[in-house]
């Protein structure tokens, strides 16, 4: 008999649970799906969250052929196989076949290469299903070919409507008349997981005769489980990478060297943790202690040289060293401040003393005229306007309350004195 995850697989969307930023009556993906075509795309999000399910159901409702790899067990070979296949499945004006690729920042950097040319040309529409950030895991070119679209653990109303569902709805479930009197453990234990949630289930009422109460008690007896348990698949993942990287922030080095261990322990990938590491060097540490950035890429490099257990010596120096240093997000907010006056204010011309003068035309225009060689001037400085002119003026960085940038706030009141910081 197939699982209860597999017997309660929604057909259509309007039995699909959760994902509602995506799926609901007028969302980015729904008119997508109702207008009859799709685009190639990637779903992103942790494990039973409806990835898998999401692109079956897209697939039947747009009537289009579908196929499906696995990135852990397809090479090349097979990826070249399902696009020859999908491109005799190919009718003019309708929607190409849909290749859907389960864990696809599994593959290589070459099986992702093969899939470029049909998606491009369209004799493919990709969907692929990923637990890791896309921006890391997926190949640029591939990367702009697609939509990257998150999908989030389900909450706590989405469990309890999929619980009373299967409890309501599937015949093996209904003969043994489940009563649910408490859910708190059964979420807990799931985690946000609707696949894990229905194998509870599962497992609470296999060999349970009629009628079968569920509560709390019963849950924890039977599973015998830490319900904190790390589990790098599910929603503590997040949770602790969380706690992680806030206790480095928070400049508490024991806090920070627990969850490093709870992750270690976990099985969690030693890639994943340094990233996270070399993210917080620059957003949190920043300008106060520049050489963590060093430190932390170093680390990442080193991991990625030997691997586990000893892996976890570059990680532990590097997160102990983050904790303990002192904290600027000055360049994270300087960056964001200027991304925000882009976008307000456009396109604005580049002032002519900062553009090159290649050929003379150029020249002639003004391009280049007025430029003043800093080095040519004491101090290696001179004062010219390096903003277009109609934002002259603005301030971007402030610096933060540190040794490092008090120095650096000095130098920039002397060079700009109108500036204030």
């Amino acid at each position: 008999m197939p699982p209860l995850a597999e017997r309660l697989r929604p057909t259509s969307l309007d039995e699909y649970i959760g994902q509602r930023h995506l799926v609901a009556p007028g969302a980015v993906l729904r008119e997508m799906i109702d207008s009859g075509r799709i685009a190639s795309f990637i779903l992103w999000g942790p494990p039973g969250v409806g990835k898998t399910t999401l692109a079956q159901i897209i697939a039947h409702q747009l009537n289009a052929p579908f196929y499906t790899l696995s990135a852990v067990n397809s090479g090349v070979k097979e990826v070249r196989e399902v696009i020859d296949r999908a491109a005799k499945n190919q009718f003019f004006g309708q929607q190409s076949p849909i290749l859907f690729i389960d864990e696809i920042h599994r593959f290589s950097k070459s099986q992702q290469d093969s899939l470029l040319s049909a998606v491009e040309t369209g004799t493919i529409t990709l969907i692929g299903a990923t637990t890791e950030n896309p921006s890391f895991e997926v190949i640029r070119p591939l990367l702009s070919r697609c939509q990257v679209y998150t999908l989030k653990s389900l909450d706590k109303d989405d469990l309890l409507t999929l619980l009373h569902r299967a409890v309501e709805t599937d015949a093996v479930l209904r003969e043994k008349q489940v009563e649910l009197r408490e859910t708190d453990a059964l979420l807990r234990y799931s985690g946000g997981d609707a696949r894990k949630l229905l194998g509870l289930l599962d497992l609470l009422t296999a060999t349970a005769s009629a009628p079968v109460v569920i509560d709390n008690e019963t849950v924890s007896l039977k599973l015998q489980q830490n319900p904190l348990a790390y589990d790098k698949q599910g929603e503590m993942h997040y949770d602790i990478i969380s706690a992680f990287i806030k206790s480095i922030r928070g400049s508490d080095p024991d806090a920070a060297l627990y969850w490093l261990a709870r992750m270690i322990e976990g099985g969690e990938d030693p890639k994943f943790i340094a990233r996270r590491l070399v993210i917080s060097a620059s957003e949190d540490i920043g300008l106060a202690n520049p050489n963590a950035l060093l430190l932390a890429n170093a680390a990442f490099d080193a991991v990625a040289k030997i691997g586990w257990p000893e892996g976890r010596i570059p990680l532990a120096e590097a997160t102990v060293y983050l904790a303990t240093s002192p904290k600027s997000n000055s360049a994270y907010n300087g960056i964001n401040e200027a991304l925000q006056l882009v976008r307000t204010t456009g396109n604005l011309p580049v002032p002519l003393p900062l553009r090159n003068a290649p050929t003379e035309l150029m020249a002639q225009l003004g391009y280049h005229d007025g430029y003043l060689y800093p080095h040519d001037y004491p101090g290696n400085f001179a004062p010219q306007a390096y903003l277009p002119a109609a934002i002259q003026g603005t301030v971007l960085w402030h610096p933060c309350d540190n040794p490092a940038e008090a120095r650096s706030r000095e130098r920039m009141e002397q060079c700009w004195p109108e500036r204030k910081r």
